[in-house]
């Protein structure tokens, strides 16, 4: 569980994590591997979601497209015009409900992911949480934690606490 307060500063910084999806690159399922190569080596991600009909059905990434033009001795192109996304695209994969996207979770899932993408109830896809955004949060937050709360070590509390008890042994009879 979050602490409260760093909650509230990562929450304030933040506003939504959440890149929406228009502002993100993605391809269809149906597409010609060529044309999701294009996309990716000139958008530069290291992944994109895959849609069909607005629905998140896979990710997709440069690695996965060339792992399929290596042959035996050389790189073979032509099989980008002869496979679609669908042939090449990453099936098993996490994603959110928009509705359930805690800060706990998110973070949890972010430690193995560049992005997570974000679905409707319906699998629509909504957008993508990057880790990005969540390193900027809490760089936010390092910095800034002093400015909003004063801390105090729980040690130095019980310490403080213990030296108004006093000592029996001392005392006179």
């Amino acid at each position: 569980m979050f602490s409260p307060a760093i909650q509230r500063l990562i929450e304030s910084k933040s506003g939504s994590f959440m890149i929406p999806a228009s502002k993100i690159a993605c391809v269809s399922a149906d597409n010609p591997l060529f044309h999701a190569f294009l996309i990716l080596t000139k958008v530069k991600y290291a992944k994109v979601p895959v849609l069909d009909h607005g629905k998140l059905v896979g990710l997709l990434s440069l690695a996965m497209i060339t792992d399929k033009m290596l042959g035996d001795h050389k790189i073979d192109t032509d099989v980008l015009n002869h496979l679609q996304v669908k042939d090449v695209m990453q099936k098993d994969y996490l994603a959110l409900n928009v509705t359930q996207k805690s800060l706990e979770d998110q973070l949890h899932l972010l430690v193995d992911a560049n992005f997570i993408p974000i679905v409707d109830d319906e699998g629509i896809f909504q957008g993508i949480i990057t880790r990005r955004e969540w390193l900027k949060a809490f760089n936010y937050v390092v910095h800034n934690f002093d400015e909003e709360y004063v801390a105090i070590e729980k040690s130095r509390i019980v310490n403080l606490n213990q030296a108004d008890v006093p000592d029996e042994s001392n005392q006179v009879q």
